[in-house]
């Protein structure tokens, strides 16, 4: 591992001054759980302008640009809510901006993309459709690509999530992320162990594209096919494969990663809404799912921050979910 593409706390700080005023610092709800040993508390990323954390990352980045590369427009490729964050920050700098989004993105993101005056371009699901295709459209037209997370700027966006945490919840001994291509998980492990080199980072994931958990105990970068990960209900957890930059960080800073089922991720979002007054999306609901199924694969802690990533959820959907019974996992916090 080379050293000196790990980001070092200045990084993060400055990101954090950069992202000030356009970017929420989103507030940690407490979360009532049967536990008198432990108390955890969500970090509500729901909150943020476009609903979602990715705002952070995709900011910190397009904020850097020369006004030569904004008058080229951005372009990026996602499933939906590091489209919007680009969309957004594209429209505070005043550049153009162009996603290119699968087939099968949420409805709700998308129409939320165009809203922001981003123009949309679809492909197939696969997440390798996508970046072929942004690249191709870069270097065909001069946009500026901008990277949902094998990037260090967006790492470093991404990372204030952390610097929050630590900053609100100074005793946290324990927090977990959701990962996908890795750009959430790598920044806030990384913002965090510079801080509190003892608290532990653990990623969470759908056991249905488990690529980031492989990746991370073989030691080795591996990728899962697109007929794999779409299988999950967590659109933004389909990513292929981590990013190698991504990787790197967490490889550095991460402790673990688990997996949970598709019945925990449900019942997470059952959960978060009722007793935390929050709505989050399924990959928003992931990691919460993690500390009311995997207590024990968790222990010990005492203080906990879950990063609810972003409720960017579509309302037939929630719906569905709302309406089942209790799932058949019984919680076992």
């Amino acid at each position: 591992m080379t050293d000196s593409r790990l980001l070092t706390l200045d990084a993060f700080r400055a990101a954090q001054a950069r992202i000030r005023g356009v970017a929420v610092h989103t507030p940690l709800v407490r979360l009532p759980l049967p536990d008198p040993d432990a108390e955890v508390y969500i970090k509500a990323e729901g909150l943020q302008p476009i609903g979602s954390f990715k705002l952070r990352g995709a900011y910190n980045k397009i904020a850097q640009l020369t006004p030569e590369e904004r008058s080229r427009g951005v372009i990026t490729y996602s499933s939906g809510n590091h489209a919007q964050g680009v969309a957004y920050a594209a429209r505070v700098v005043g550049a153009k901006a162009v996603i290119v989004m699968p087939s099968n993105a949420p409805e709700i993101k998308k129409r939320a993309t165009a809203a922001l005056g981003a123009e949309i371009v679809e492909v197939g699901a696969a997440s390798a459709d996508r970046k072929k295709k942004a690249e191709e459209l870069s270097a065909e037209f001069g946009y500026v690509m901008i990277p949902p997370y094998d990037d260090l700027q967006i790492i470093a966006g991404q990372g204030t999530c952390g610097l929050e945490i630590v900053e609100d919840l100074p005793d946290v001994d324990l927090v977990l992320s959701p990962v996908s291509g890795g750009g959430l998980l790598s920044g806030t492990a990384a913002a965090i162990k510079h801080l509190k080199p003892e608290v532990r980072v653990i990623g969470v994931e759908p056991e249905l594209a488990a690529d980031a958990q492989e990746s991370f105990r073989g030691g080795r970068l591996v990728s899962w096919p697109a007929e794999m990960t779409t299988r999950t209900i967590c659109d933004g957890l389909r990513t292929q494969s981590l990013g190698e930059l991504n990787f790197e960080h967490i490889r550095a800073y991460v402790d673990d990663i688990i997996t949970v089922s598709e019945a925990e991720v449900r019942a997470a979002m059952r959960t978060l809404l009722h007793d935390a007054r929050l709505t989050p999306e399924p990959s928003g609901a992931a990691a919460a799912a993690a500390i009311l199924f995997h207590r024990t694969e968790l222990l010990p802690f005492q203080r906990v921050a879950v990063i609810m990533s972003g409720g960017n959820v579509e309302p037939e959907l929630l719906k569905e979910v709302l309406a089942e019974t209790e799932s058949p996992v019984s919680r076992r916090v």
